[in-house]
């Protein structure tokens, strides 16, 4: 928290003056004991989108994807819009119910200012999903993808870049998840469907711990 220490002289208390208290964070739009919001992080190629399809089947989330923009405040203001209009929808399902919500957001966040943005002003993460493997398996898996996928960037050049991108922004905000706790880490090497039931094995187990996860499952 930044200090102002100003010299007496210059600014004499007065009992007429209101006294103003100076705000350093914003509090979060969202009461994570009813909003459950769940980052589900790895490495290009790891697999993620795949499983955050298989866990809104199986767990009623809302599934976000976190939008790449070079500014903190416009993904963070994106992602809480979105999680509203979802709310706004007045879903009955299972976790839906008198204003809860569960939300798995998708790549995101990328960087530790996205990171502390979010938890500060939108709301508090209850866990990391961090579906790790190895360079070798992610490479293959993108370059298979890029036969048929049309994306410019699935090329050994670029998807180099994006593992040092990575390795230098994204796995400081794992380290950083993982020294509060919250990081929940799933080997992604293996087949889909093994990694499927060893993530809802994970997500049930979680379930059961409404302190971990906020809202329950």
């Amino acid at each position: 928290m930044n200090t102002c220490h100003c010299p007496s002289h210059d600014i004499q208390p007065s009992s007429s003056r209101p006294q103003t208290t100076i705000k350093t964070r914003s509090t979060p739009v969202f009461d994570n004991s009813k909003v459950t919001v769940v980052f589900v992080l790895g490495g290009p190629g790891a697999g993620k989108g795949t499983q955050c399809g298989m866990l809104v089947e199986d767990f009623g989330f809302a599934h976000l994807s976190g939008t790449v923009a070079p500014v903190t405040e416009i993904i963070t203001g994106l992602l809480k819009n979105s999680m509203q209009a979802i709310l706004d929808e007045g879903r009955s399902s299972e976790g839906w119910v008198e204003g809860r919500g569960r939300f798995l957001i998708d790549g995101f966040p990328r960087k530790m200012d996205q990171a502390i943005k979010f938890d500060e002003t939108v709301c508090k993460s209850s866990l990391v999903l961090y579906f790790s493997t190895t360079e070798e398996v992610m490479l293959a898996r993108l370059l298979e993808r890029g036969k048929t996928s049309g994306r410019e960037d699935d090329n050994v050049d670029s998807i180099t870049k994006r593992f040092h991108t990575y390795k230098s922004d994204t796995m400081p905000v794992i380290e950083h998840y993982t020294k509060l706790g919250q990081v929940a880490e799933v080997d992604s090497s293996p087949p889909v469907e093994q990694v499927h039931k060893a993530t809802s094995a994970l997500i049930q187990d979680y379930s059961g711990h409404s302190a971990c996860l906020g809202a329950p499952l």
